[in-house]
């Protein structure tokens, strides 16, 4: 089964420094109806303006990610840690007991283009804990790279919850593939391009994989799949994905 959230659905906001899209209720925009996806609470599309930024506030009991698709944001918090990222960068903050930060674009003349996530935490009161990782564009090229994870692995970041992000940037007719355990659901967000995602796959009576239902999401786009065993994204245009695997 699969539920498609148009990019034009989305909240949108232009404060003339930042042009913003709410796939979920966030800030001034609230619909009962979006108030995430499982434990995925928060997925904004934020564009940045050239020197501006989110100046000093604090969070709470909430995994932060923060996924450069374009340009350099820089970060600062009440923890000491401080750090640029760009495409290829992403960085996770547990905002824990509690923690002040800040992001702005670290250029004075390009925009930074980023998706702002948020992870509903399996653990309350935590220490507020920094971290950033690369993953170069070869590492994701054609191919779904795990970017967080709650152990750790692969090099991934750790948060606090059974969930899983993956990145992928796609050549045109490339296709990737992702399975999933009983009970657990995925999201599907197109950062760039135009992609098809393949699913409602079953098992032929010999064993073989008889081909699914497929649908077209276009940039900002995203899409939640619930009770599939498997997701294929085929890249119909060159295009940057991500992938949501939550329990």
């Amino acid at each position: 089964m699969i539920t498609i959230r148009k990019s034009q659905e989305r909240g949108a906001f232009d404060f003339g420094w930042l042009d913003t899209r709410h796939t979920f209720s966030f800030g001034e925009f609230h619909d009962p109806a979006q108030m995430g996806f499982r434990s995925l609470r928060v997925l904004n599309e934020d564009r940045v303006k050239p020197g501006q930024g989110f100046g000093t506030h604090g969070h709470r009991d909430m995994d932060i990610l923060s996924y450069v698709i374009s340009g350099a944001l820089s970060h600062k918090d009440s923890q000491g840690n401080t750090g640029v990222i760009r495409n290829g960068d992403v960085q996770r903050m547990s905002a824990g007991t509690g923690i002040m930060h800040s992001e702005f674009n670290d250029s004075k003349t390009e925009p930074v283009h980023f998706l702002q996530i948020w992870i509903v935490p399996d653990k309350r009161g935590v220490a507020p804990r920094y971290e950033d990782r690369s993953f170069p564009i070869r590492e994701r090229k054609n191919s779904l790279v795990l970017l967080a994870s709650p152990d750790g692995a692969d090099g991934s970041l750790s948060i606090h919850q059974d969930a899983r992000a993956y990145a992928a940037v796609l050549d045109a007719g490339a296709e990737v593939g992702l399975e999933l355990g009983p009970g657990r659901a995925a999201w599907v967000q197109v950062a760039k391009g135009t992609v098809s995602v393949g699913y409602g796959f079953s098992e032929a009576k010999a064993g073989m994989e008889c081909a699914g239902e497929w649908t077209v999401l276009d940039p900002g786009d995203g899409a939640a799949l619930e009770q599939e065993r498997k997701l294929s994204i085929r890249a119909e245009t060159a295009a940057e994905v991500l992938v949501f695997d939550l329990a």
